[in-house]
């Protein structure tokens, strides 16, 4: 099997995490890394070696050496970069948000299939190992008729503060940072709702600080989804229905999360065994991408455009209720 030869744009946090878990896929070599600085690509390199280090965004995407392009900048740039990959023909797996609203990202997508290229965005928590079991459980009928999911996710960041998190022109706010992955986990256990509630405090810059939203769904059911930059939460989830419960623990959408079947009242809990990551759960993630790339796919079976899709034009149509403006619109 060929090694599928990896570049990453954008050397920041979430970039090293990706880059060290690089090393589990068997398939995979780490070819050639690029920041804005010469001095950021070459420190980011010699903690994840590569054998191409560029200063700028255009000769990644112009190293012939180099097939898939994972983007790891400000979700406020995704749609530049993408769109800059796509150029070249670059496969992408583009982290989240995966761009500022569906306008980008329908554009994101479309060109991809203009230039019969791969593009997924990379929602790690669909592949995690604790979150196939628990849609496994959901389709063998341990929780029976879902009628109610909750899931939070709060942090209170700590100075300095990403330019991310409150730069109205990079698309800053909760919802876009975190909030994705509450209504990201409702979207992919209930499916479009009928129905949108939602509500935002802002912070000094004018981005949503916290973000309350409520779906409801003719067939019964209700989530209830919030994100916070104003609180340090537990960041669980529950999915409850009419045969038993099932919990996400603290940080659901991560590999460190457990789960939680309950079938009756509080003291029924079972604890459900999964395979645990050996990395920080990102090999997931790369390791489907490979696959799609090894059998000539221009899109994932598993997390597809119309997925991507609908989480963008659900965001749309919360920020609309809740008031928050992004300069990109």
């Amino acid at each position: 099997m060929k090694k599928i030869r990896w570049g990453i744009l954008g050397c920041g946090k979430i970039a090293r995490k990706f880059a060290a878990d690089l090393t589990l896929v068997a398939d995979a070599e780490l070819a050639a890394v690029a920041a804005r600085s010469l001095e950021t690509a070459q420190s980011f390199a010699k903690d994840f070696p590569a054998k191409h280090i560029h200063d700028n965004y255009e000769a990644l995407v112009s190293n012939s050496e180099v097939d898939v392009i994972y983007v790891a900048t400000p979700h406020g740039l995704h749609h530049e970069h993408v769109l800059l990959c796509l150029q070249h023909k670059k496969a992408v797996l583009c982290e989240k948000a995966f761009a500022i609203n569906y306008r980008q990202a329908k554009e994101m997508i479309d060109f991809a299939k203009a230039q019969n290229t791969f593009i997924m965005e990379a929602f790690w928590t669909r592949l995690l190992p604790h979150y196939l079991k628990m849609k496994e459980m959901i389709a063998t009928g341990k929780v029976g008729k879902i009628k109610y999911l909750s899931a939070e996710f709060g942090f209170i960041p700590t100075p300095p503060f990403p330019s991310r998190l409150y730069e109205p022109a990079l698309g800053g706010g909760a919802l876009l940072d975190i909030g994705v992955y509450p209504i990201f986990l409702a979207l992919d256990v209930l499916g479009k709702p009928d129905h949108i509630d939602a509500v935002m405090t802002a912070a000094s810059t004018g981005v949503d600080e916290q973000c309350a939203i409520q779906f409801q769904y003719k067939k019964g059911a209700i989530a209830q989804l919030f994100c916070t930059f104003a609180s340090n939460l537990a960041t669980g989830a529950d999915i409850g229905g009419d045969k038993g419960r099932i919990r996400l623990t603290h940080r659901f959408h991560g590999p460190t999360s457990n789960l939680e079947y309950y079938p009756g009242i509080i003291d029924t809990c079972e604890n459900i065994d999964f395979e645990k990551a050996k990395g920080n759960g990102y090999e997931y993630e790369a390791q489907h991408v490979n696959e799609c790339l090894q059998n000539n796919l221009i899109e994932s079976p598993v997390l597809t455009h119309d997925n991507t899709l609908l989480l963008m034009q659900t965001l749309d149509v919360i920020r609309a209720k809740a008031g928050i403006k992004y300069a990109a619109d």
